[in-house]
Protein backbone atom coordinates (compact mmCIF):
# COMPACT_ATOMS: atom_id res chain seq x y z
CA UNK A 1 0.00 0.00 0.00
CA UNK A 2 0.96 3.80 -0.71
CA UNK A 3 0.01 7.15 -0.17
CA UNK A 4 -1.66 7.01 -4.26
CA UNK A 5 -3.32 3.98 -2.98
CA UNK A 6 -4.25 5.10 0.45
CA UNK A 7 -8.25 5.31 1.28
CA UNK A 8 -9.45 8.99 1.22
CA UNK A 9 -9.96 9.00 4.95
CA UNK A 10 -6.94 8.74 6.77
CA UNK A 11 -5.53 5.55 8.43
CA UNK A 12 -3.73 7.44 11.49
CA UNK A 13 -4.95 10.37 12.67
CA UNK A 14 -3.88 12.36 15.45
CA UNK A 15 -4.99 13.95 18.74
CA UNK A 16 -4.22 17.60 19.68
CA UNK A 17 -2.45 16.49 22.66
CA UNK A 18 -0.43 14.32 20.55
CA UNK A 19 0.12 17.04 17.64
CA UNK A 20 1.61 19.24 21.09
CA UNK A 21 3.88 17.13 21.65
CA UNK A 22 5.13 16.60 18.16
CA UNK A 23 5.95 19.61 17.46
CA UNK A 24 7.38 20.02 20.84
CA UNK A 25 10.09 17.24 19.58
CA UNK A 26 10.22 18.87 16.11
CA UNK A 27 11.57 21.72 17.29
CA UNK A 28 14.05 20.15 19.75
CA UNK A 29 15.20 17.21 17.24
CA UNK A 30 13.97 18.40 13.76
CA UNK A 31 11.92 16.30 11.21
CA UNK A 32 10.52 12.75 12.98
CA UNK A 33 9.02 9.74 11.94
CA UNK A 34 7.02 6.97 13.90
CA UNK A 35 7.28 3.52 13.41
CA UNK A 36 4.38 1.18 15.03
CA UNK A 37 6.10 -1.32 17.63
CA UNK A 38 4.93 -4.59 16.94
CA UNK A 39 5.06 -5.20 20.32
CA UNK A 40 7.71 -7.66 23.00
CA UNK A 41 9.17 -4.79 24.92
CA UNK A 42 7.87 -1.66 23.13
CA UNK A 43 4.49 -2.69 24.30
CA UNK A 44 2.72 -2.33 21.04
CA UNK A 45 3.32 1.61 20.92
CA UNK A 46 4.03 4.07 18.26
CA UNK A 47 7.57 4.99 18.65
CA UNK A 48 8.62 8.16 17.29
CA UNK A 49 12.10 8.85 16.45
CA UNK A 50 14.35 11.45 14.26
CA UNK A 51 13.61 11.06 10.63
CA UNK A 52 15.74 8.24 9.31
CA UNK A 53 16.91 7.14 12.49
CA UNK A 54 14.72 3.58 12.03
CA UNK A 55 15.69 2.28 9.50
CA UNK A 56 12.59 0.65 7.01
CA UNK A 57 12.75 -1.47 4.43
CA UNK A 58 10.70 -4.31 2.66
CA UNK A 59 8.74 -5.67 5.81
CA UNK A 60 7.41 -2.33 6.63
CA UNK A 61 4.71 -0.15 5.60
CA UNK A 62 4.06 3.30 4.98
CA UNK A 63 0.50 3.67 6.19
CA UNK A 64 0.57 7.63 5.96
CA UNK A 65 2.25 10.79 6.15
CA UNK A 66 0.99 13.18 8.83
CA UNK A 67 0.02 16.30 8.50
CA UNK A 68 0.77 17.82 11.81
CA UNK A 69 -0.35 21.86 11.83
CA UNK A 70 2.72 23.54 12.88
CA UNK A 71 5.24 21.70 11.71
CA UNK A 72 6.95 22.26 8.61
CA UNK A 73 7.29 18.88 6.85
CA UNK A 74 4.95 15.63 6.86
CA UNK A 75 5.57 12.67 9.32
CA UNK A 76 5.96 9.40 7.86
CA UNK A 77 4.09 6.73 10.08
CA UNK A 78 5.45 3.12 9.25
CA UNK A 79 4.22 -0.09 10.52
CA UNK A 80 5.32 -3.78 9.52
CA UNK A 81 3.72 -5.79 7.34
CA UNK A 82 3.12 -8.81 9.24
CA UNK A 83 1.00 -6.32 11.89
CA UNK A 84 -0.86 -4.63 8.76
CA UNK A 85 -2.08 -7.58 7.79
CA UNK A 86 -3.16 -7.99 11.31
CA UNK A 87 -4.56 -4.11 12.04
CA UNK A 88 -4.91 -2.99 7.89
CA UNK A 89 -9.14 -2.70 9.15
CA UNK A 90 -8.14 -0.59 11.72
CA UNK A 91 -8.09 3.28 12.30
CA UNK A 92 -4.84 4.49 14.73
CA UNK A 93 -4.91 7.17 16.62
CA UNK A 94 -2.06 8.42 18.05
CA UNK A 95 -2.34 10.24 21.49
CA UNK A 96 -0.45 10.84 24.36
CA UNK A 97 -0.65 10.33 28.08
CA UNK A 98 1.40 10.53 31.35
CA UNK A 99 3.76 8.02 31.86
CA UNK A 100 7.27 7.24 30.62
CA UNK A 101 6.89 4.79 28.16
CA UNK A 102 10.10 2.01 27.04
CA UNK A 103 11.99 1.93 24.48
CA UNK A 104 13.49 4.93 22.52
CA UNK A 105 10.90 7.04 21.63
CA UNK A 106 11.86 10.85 21.77
CA UNK A 107 9.03 11.75 24.16
CA UNK A 108 10.31 8.80 27.00
CA UNK A 109 12.03 11.89 28.67
CA UNK A 110 9.58 14.45 28.81
CA UNK A 111 7.33 11.86 31.52
CA UNK A 112 4.64 10.75 28.59
CA UNK A 113 4.24 8.41 26.19
CA UNK A 114 2.16 8.17 23.05
CA UNK A 115 0.02 5.28 22.57
CA UNK A 116 -2.55 4.07 19.73
CA UNK A 117 -6.32 3.71 20.08
CA UNK A 118 -8.09 2.68 17.09
CA UNK A 119 -11.48 2.46 15.62
CA UNK A 120 -12.44 0.40 13.03
CA UNK A 121 -12.13 1.82 9.79
CA UNK A 122 -15.38 2.67 8.43
CA UNK A 123 -16.59 3.43 11.72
Amino acid sequence: MDEETSPARPLVEVTPAAAGLIRRLRADHGPLMFHQSGGCCDGSAPMCYQDGEFRTGGSDVLLQSLEVEGVAEPVPFWMSVSQYEVWHHTRLIVDVVEGRGSGFSLEAPEGVRFLIRSRLADA
